[in-house]
């Protein structure tokens, strides 16, 4: 017989609701997010961004879900409607979209984070859940989210915040944390210029990953007293969480014992896709044999929407003219002619005869002409690279052109191609 306390713990996703931060410019990624938010940006060959944390929420238990948007909607708004209305709401599920639309005060749109939230309480308050558990909907990762819950309800505090320890260099753009022996927070400081260091571990940072869990009363009470206080920038980061800390009311939760898909002796696989390089080289980190984020679980799946395609196809069989991918993900919809290597294309692309691709991403719709050479390279939704263009191999052409990071990542949209031709 199930012992109470297991029942309990079963039972903690059908009393919490969960709430998407989906509203974020994403401006560190330049002109990917021209005209999309980052939460709706591509990834991984047939998905958006916001479907890992949405397929954590409803692999997880958690089936009561709202999506908070402002920043170039349209997009996210559009993609969420046709992947997520499956749930029912007779069985108490669902996804309520909740775009900016100043419901609690006609002064302003969303100012923060924690503001977001609280302009949505009345739709919160009938919601009737006792935890509500806090996401961005901006990072990659597969984590189940009960775990944290029951681990929240066990260590008896008001907040809990998930964490993870990265290279210190790289802990300057988060929340970084102190905790004690009982993993209660001690101390908490938004993106430091100079970031405390792990006990023991000089070279180490223990940061927030911008999940939280609270128990809702006391989040409703510290949302209307942090609105009310003129000094504060109502945010979580810089408001909420560091005042639950000083009131001895915030515990943390390694990554590590909820993380899904773990492989034993490596590191577990979070990621900010924040930049073009970071959102290059995670999505090329999927074309390895072996890769640490395991697309293939069917115990643990990404949902998405995708059209209704047919498979992908390779056609030719000549000496120099053979469609073949090698090390690479094609999605439904492509036909391939050309070469394509250590490379991720989402659905409907085209790579013509003669071409070759390497180590790029690209993304829906995408056509190569014939003799095309494409190395390290973002192509964005739409585009078409006309016949005999090469790019990712001359440096200072690629960047008169197009985007270039330091690093050497190209990135292409159709308004730099049509300037071109002007």
């Amino acid at each position: 017989m199930q012992s109470n306390h297991l029942i309990q713990s079963l039972d903690l996703p059908k009393r919490a609701i969960a709430l998407v931060l989906a509203g974020g410019r994403g401006s560190r990624l330049h002109h990917l997010t021209d005209r999309r938010a980052k939460p709706a940006v591509y990834f991984g060959g047939k998905f958006r961004i916001v479907d890992f944390a949405m397929s954590n929420c409803l692999n997880s238990g958690i089936r009561r879900i709202g999506v908070i948007t402002q920043y170039k909607s349209h997009s996210l708004l559009r993609h969420m409607q046709r992947a997520w209305s499956f749930l029912k709401n007779e069985m108490n599920e669902f996804v309520d979209l909740l775009p900016a639309q100043q419901r609690m005060n006609e002064e302003f749109w969303y100012r923060g984070t924690a503001d977001a939230v609280s302009q949505n309480q009345d739709i919160l308050d009938g919601y009737n859940a006792e935890f509500v558990v806090v996401l961005g909907g901006d990072h990659i990762y597969k984590m189940n989210y009960a775990l944290m819950l029951a681990d929240h309800v066990a260590k008896g505090r008001e907040c809990t915040v998930a964490c993870i320890d990265v290279p210190r260099e790289e802990a300057k753009g988060f929340g970084v944390m102190a905790v004690d022996e009982q993993w209660q927070i001690t101390d908490f400081v938004e993106k430091p210029a100079d970031p405390p260091c792990m006990p023991g571990r000089t070279d180490r940072s223990l940061v927030s990953m911008g999940i939280y869990i609270f128990n809702a009363k006391f989040l409703y009470a510290e949302l209307a007293r942090d609105m009310a206080d003129a000094d504060s920038t109502h945010d979580f980061g810089k408001d909420i969480i560091p005042r639950a800390v000083r009131l001895g009311q915030a515990s943390a939760h390694p990554f590590e014992l909820s993380c899904v898909g773990g492989k034993p002796g490596e590191e577990t696989y979070w990621r900010d896709v924040g930049t073009i390089d970071s959102y290059w080289d995670a999505n090329i980190d999927l074309t390895a044999t072996d890769p640490q984020l395991n697309l293939y679980d069917t115990d643990w799946p990404i949902w998405t929407h995708q059209p209704q395609l047919a498979p992908a196809k390779f056609v030719h069989n000549e000496v120099d003219r053979r469609g073949m991918a090698v090390e690479s993900l094609i999605s439904g919809g492509s036909i391939i002619s050309g070469s394509v290597f250590r490379s991720v294309l989402f659905s409907g692309v085209r790579v013509h005869s003669y071409s070759s691709v390497e180590w790029s991403v690209l993304l829906p719709e995408v056509q190569i002409g014939r003799h095309v050479k494409l190395n390290r390279v973002v192509i964005d939704r739409r585009c078409y690279i006309p016949d005999g263009m090469e790019i990712g191999f001359d440096p200072e052409a690629d960047a008169k052109r197009f985007f270039r990071t330091e690093s050497g990542i190209t990135l292409v949209t159709a308004s730099m191609l049509a300037a071109l031709a002007v």
